[in-house]
């Protein structure tokens, strides 16, 4: 009974020493490589989680860290730059609208000065091919408007074109820079007659009916009143350059007033035999242009 009771006792005695050789053995590990451990630990714990999720726990993550932060900074570089274009685009539809209410007005303030029997038809220009830029424009107004064949067509400036085409609610204006159009015109200051051709640009052609007409650059041209399509006195240009020599006749370069280029509003008047009241308007207004050029040659 002795015996084994000390066999027993020297057992548990040896046990317990192994176990302790066993837990320092453990902890002098872990202290060693239990750091290293833990880390490639959460380093396979992240790719799994990554591929699981496909990316969206980690993004997460992001989020809830890098929000604080972001508003403590303000806003984003991103955030200011989408502010940034949207004040340009909301100050370029402003500038857009300004532009268009100022041309509005402008032919709003003309309209009102003509006699309500010649009053003209606005119209917007809504279609223009890039083929044919300086040859014709489509209007958004027709027929049921009232307007016809033949109706002449003004901007801001002076003369377009004239209404080449109708439908009910469109017109096709041939253009006076079309190579096709042909306009009497003469020279305000001394009458000099000729006839303002297109060349498909924003100049025209004018070929005077004198060998040697009385012009000079920087004279104003106007339709002429031997013109059977445009009424006359209507403003179309100036002078730009002359070629006394051309032959057969002499020609001129006529830079245009209107800026066909840029077509937007326009206004629309009936034919010549129906708007004698818009002529005598026209006549008018030169008479009322020469009156002061007259007084500063008599002074």
């Amino acid at each position: 009974m002795v015996l084994g009771s000390v066999l027993e006792s020297n057992i548990t005695s040896h046990f317990r020493y192994i176990k302790k050789v066993y837990m320092f053995t453990v902890r002098r590990w872990w202290d060693r490589k239990g750091l290293q451990v833990a880390l490639l630990a959460v380093v396979l714990g992240g790719a799994w989680a990554l591929r699981q999720t496909q990316g969206e726990m980690l993004m997460e993550i992001y989020q809830t860290v890098a929000r604080p932060i972001q508003s403590l900074q303000g806003d984003s570089p991103s955030d200011e730059r989408l502010k940034d274009a949207r004040t340009m685009e909301l100050q370029t539809r402003i500038q857009d609208l300004e532009t268009q209410n100022q041309k509005l007005k402008d032919l709003l303030g003309y309209v009102e000065k003509v006699p309500a029997t010649s009053r003209p038809i606005t119209a917007r220009v809504v279609g223009r091919g890039a083929d044919s830029w300086w040859q014709q424009v489509t209007l958004n107004r027709g027929r049921q408007q009232g307007i016809q064949e033949g109706f002449i067509v003004k901007a801001e400036g002076g003369l377009v074109g004239r209404v080449e085409s109708v439908t009910d609610n469109t017109s096709r204006v041939l253009l006076i820079t079309d190579v096709k159009s042909q306009v009497g015109v003469s020279v305000s200051r001394t009458k000099a007659q000729g006839l303002l051709r297109g060349n498909g640009s924003s100049e025209a052609v004018l070929v005077f009916h004198e060998k040697v007409p009385n012009v000079k650059v920087g004279d104003t041209i106007s339709t002429s009143t031997y013109s059977q399509k445009y009424t006359s006195g209507l403003p179309v240009g100036r002078v730009k350059a002359l070629n006394l020599k051309k032959l057969p006749a002499s020609e001129g370069t006529i830079e245009l007033f209107p800026s066909i280029r840029s077509l937007d509003w326009v206004t629309v008047y009936p034919k010549p035999e129906e708007n004698s009241e818009l002529e005598q308007q026209n006549k008018q207004g030169q008479k009322e242009t020469q009156q002061p050029q007259q007084q500063k040659k008599s002074n």
